[in-house]
């Protein structure tokens, strides 16, 4: 079965290990973070922060010797959008992970740290690209573990089959409506549970779903 992880690395045996640092307050999100060659690293970044930030930022990332060919693709308001590669302090890790078959979901990172999130074919090769880290000497630490069940949707995401049931019920029975089809009262009474259980599965369930769709900075390893 296939195991979703997340790893804390810092910034200084990552990528961008010189930019980061510099700019603490900006946020930099890695998408589609794919490896292209033994050494090499290209993702796409999107950085938020101020204006004044973000040229700082673009300063110090023209001088960061983890990164080449950077380029802005496009400026928000709420950031801006950028293609790069990273060429150096991954390759290692990036090495690991592709000998045991293993890819980056999502990687953020913020001043010192980043926060990646790998899926693993299975447990044994999640223990292998550990274990090889340790060897190496990087300062890896594990965030969180789950493994991805072949249910689609809930294991991708960190929730429990339970939370899976109430939440998909919830939305076939039109609770998320408006206005609503259903109540909470409702939803307990097709699920033969409580009420306050239906909104802690509930509550639980739409948390797990924002940490682990939409950000990846989780403090716990912790199955909720």
């Amino acid at each position: 079965m296939s195991t979703i992880a997340q790893l804390g690395v810092p910034t200084s045996e990552f990528a961008l290990r010189e930019t980061l640092p510099n700019v603490p307050a900006v946020e930099v999100e890695a998408e589609r973070v794919v490896a292209h060659g033994r050494d090499r690293v290209m993702p796409f970044c999107w950085a938020s922060g101020s204006d004044d930030e973000l040229d700082a930022f673009e300063d110090a990332l023209a001088e960061d010797p983890t990164v080449d060919n950077e380029e802005r693709l496009s400026k928000l308001v709420d950031g801006r959008f950028y293609q790069m590669e990273w060429v150096e302090s991954v390759d290692l890790l990036f090495h690991s992970m592709t000998e045991h078959g293993a890819a980056i979901l999502k990687a953020a990172g913020q001043d010192n740290r980043w926060h990646l999130r790998i899926v693993f074919p299975d447990r044994d090769a999640f223990s292998a690209t550990y274990d090889f880290c340790q060897d190496q000497g990087l300062d890896v630490n594990v965030e969180q573990v789950h493994e991805l069940n072949h249910t689609k949707g809930y294991g991708q995401y960190g929730l429990t089959e339970e939370q899976y049931e109430a939440l998909t019920s919830a939305l076939d029975s039109g609770y998320y409506t408006v206005p609503r089809n259903a109540s909470a009262r409702d939803l307990a009474d097709e699920l033969s549970i409580s009420h306050q259980a239906v909104s802690e599965r509930l509550r639980r369930g739409h948390e797990n779903l924002v940490e682990n769709a939409l950000t990846v900075d989780f403090e716990d390893d912790q199955k909720r």
